[in-house]
């Protein structure tokens, strides 16, 4: 499995099938590639907000891809014309050849397009098994239950919103890690805008203090992880 972090939340994941996470692509001033040079066989969007919703629709109308979102937003895809599997918390769909299953995440949901203002069910994270397991978190603050992604599902590695404001801060990351215990972290949602300004070397520092086992990998937008 190669993973390629695209700045903010937005990751590439290549394992059985390419998988794009939450692509905020285009007005993100981090981003690594432009939302027309990207190509995947699935998207997964954990929530409305537009950070994460991003170029979901447009790049599923390019490259054919399927869209993998819990059930209200799946409706508000199918609205625009994408092709969607729309499930919920605890379940598992088997999109393509890669299996990805709905966890909880913490946080708000909202989608603001003109003329479709409504709020976007639930956040949530995704467990993608695709030849190995992968857990990106959305945007969510640490919650006790993280536990419980570690012991049923296992992942390899987990990806980790680390820049506060919005979502946790490093230290509640690093306790994050510690409740999952993925071999390996890769932190995300930090460094984009001003709000979430953040250190990715602290939080390394406290991971390494805290759960002996796991390596904390900082990418750059456009760099990639083989697992």
């Amino acid at each position: 499995m190669r993973i390629t972090w695209l700045g903010h939340s937005a990751f590439l994941i290549e394992g059985r099938n390419k998988v794009l996470v939450d692509p905020f692509l285009t007005g993100n001033p981090v981003a690594a590639v432009s939302a027309d040079k990207v190509d995947c066989d699935i998207i997964c969007v954990t929530h409305g907000h537009m950070d994460h919703l991003g170029d979901a629709a447009n790049i599923a109308r390019r490259t054919g891809a399927i869209i993998a979102a819990i059930v209200e937003m799946s409706n508000y895809f199918e609205k625009l014309g994408v092709e969607t599997v729309g499930f919920n918390l605890g379940g598992t769909a088997k999109v393509r050849d890669t299996n990805i299953t709905m966890v909880p995440a913490f946080h708000s949901s909202s989608i603001n397009a003109p003329g479709l203002e409504f709020s976007a069910a639930m956040p949530v994270g995704m467990v993608i098994e695709s030849g190995k397991v992968a857990y990106h978190a959305g945007d969510t603050a640490v919650f006790g239950d993280m536990k419980i992604i570690g012991d049923l599902y296992r992942p390899e590695v987990a990806m980790l919103p680390i820049g506060g404001f919005y979502t946790m801060d490093a230290k509640q990351a690093a306790l994050a890690v510690k409740l999952i215990r993925p071999k390996t972290v890769i932190p995300m949602h930090y460094n984009t805008f001003p709000p979430i300004k953040a250190d990715p070397k602290e939080f390394a520092e406290l991971v390494k203090k805290q759960c002996k086992g796991t390596k904390v990998v900082i990418l750059k937008p456009g760099e990639a992880f083989d697992l």
